[in-house]
């Protein structure tokens, strides 16, 4: 049995692909330690996951407010310090980083002690902690070739750049849609339609969708799962207004607790292109309209989502589009034609991500032998 280190933090993610590498060692009999903020969203999801997580206190650095450079360095001299302990007592074989700041006291470390480390970037940008981390590690696993292009320059003499795809958890791979319809009382042969922001939700696909309200109830049998971030739902609820007969079709709330099952029992997804979104639509194969957000960081939510498109599994529309009419007549069609559907169903197969946790989990065990 192999020891596999693993830093991950701060959001969904960064966590929940790290959760889905560690699931998939698990399954073959490997041991996992995490590292992490117990004040962060690891916090609660590595524990309820059943692995152990290793407390660091971690703070990044404000390239806007020059003076946190020290703070920010004390405590990752402390985290480092602390890991050194961890890392001595525990011996892992490997260590993997998935982005996220707070890698970069395990890495270090973990080098420093003779122990081979692996980064992942889940994103098609490449994130500031990979690209400090890239030239000690052994290998980089990417998520979207296009991310290849931001390891230029980054990577070690010695560094293999992989693609390995973006790991997804199997509650996710392995969701039960009659389960879904059964909760909340969907009948086997409607249409589903699901619409999510992401973990914060997105205002602007919330407000496209009451002006929507009308047209798509109108669509006979269809259903509605629509999830507005927790920000959101308040508003969102005023604005629709949903009688109770609405309701029993429009099924409104903060947040979806069952994606996997949503996933599984839906027939066609309208979005936000987050790295995490776009993995797990790709890994179930379900057709999408991708709306990315128009600030993400060099606009990579568009980049992400173009892999779906370029596939031809997912359409793209702009944020400013919503309102528009070709927008509607869109989202109609793609409700309207089953077989365009399915023939983006079956593109999306093509592609591969549902094997993404099993790919990197040999790369990092081919390591750690």
């Amino acid at each position: 049995m192999a020891l596999v280190a693993i830093a991950a933090g701060g959001t969904a993610g960064h966590v929940n692909p790290a959760l889905a590498l560690a699931e998939e060692l698990r399954s073959r009999g490997e041991d996992v330690l995490f590292f992490g903020q117990s004040t962060k969203l690891e916090g609660r999801l590595v524990p309820e996951a059943g692995f152990e997580l290793v407390p660091l206190t971690m703070r990044g650095f404000d390239r806007s407010r020059p003076w946190t450079a020290v703070s920010a360095a004390a405590k990752l001299m402390k985290a480092r310090k602390a890991v050194k302990g961890v890392i001595a007592e525990r011996r892992p074989a490997v260590a993997v980083g998935f982005g996220a700041y707070v890698e970069v006291p395990l890495l270090t470390e973990c080098d420093h002690a003779g122990i081979p480390t692996l980064i992942h970037e889940q994103n098609s940008v490449v994130g500031l902690a990979n690209r400090m981390m890239a030239k000690r590690a052994r290998e980089v696993c990417i998520s979207f070739p296009q991310a290849e292009a931001g390891f230029e320059g980054s990577l070690g003499p010695e560094t293999r750049l992989v693609f390995t795809g973006n790991p997804v958890r199997r509650s996710v791979i392995e969701g039960d849609g009659a389960r879904a319809r059964e909760k909340r009382g969907i009948p086997t042969e409607a249409e589903v339609l699901v619409c999510f922001g992401g973990s914060l939700g997105a205002a602007s696909i919330n407000e496209a969708l009451v002006h929507l309200k009308e047209t798509l109830l109108s669509v006979e049998g269809l259903h509605v799962i629509h999830a507005t971030g927790a920000d959101g739902f308040d508003a969102t609820s005023e604005a629709l207004a949903l009688s109770e007969a609405e309701a029993a079709r429009w099924h409104l709330s903060a947040y979806v607790d069952d994606m996997g099952d949503v996933l599984a029992a839906s027939n066609l997804a309208l979005c936000r292109s987050g790295a995490s979104s776009v993995a797990e639509l790709a890994a179930v194969a379900l057709p999408s309209i991708l709306v990315p957000y128009p600030f993400a960081t060099a606009d990579h939510q568009r980049t992400n989502a173009s892999w779906l498109a370029d596939a031809g599994c997912a359409r793209i529309v702009d944020d400013d589009d919503l309102e528009a009419e070709r927008f509607r007549e869109e989202l109609l069609s793609l409700l309207a034609d089953g077989p365009e559907r399915e023939r983006m169903r079956e593109r999306a197969r093509s592609l591969g991500s549902a094997g993404a946790a099993e790919h990197l989990a040999r790369e990092v065990l081919s390591f750690a032998r």
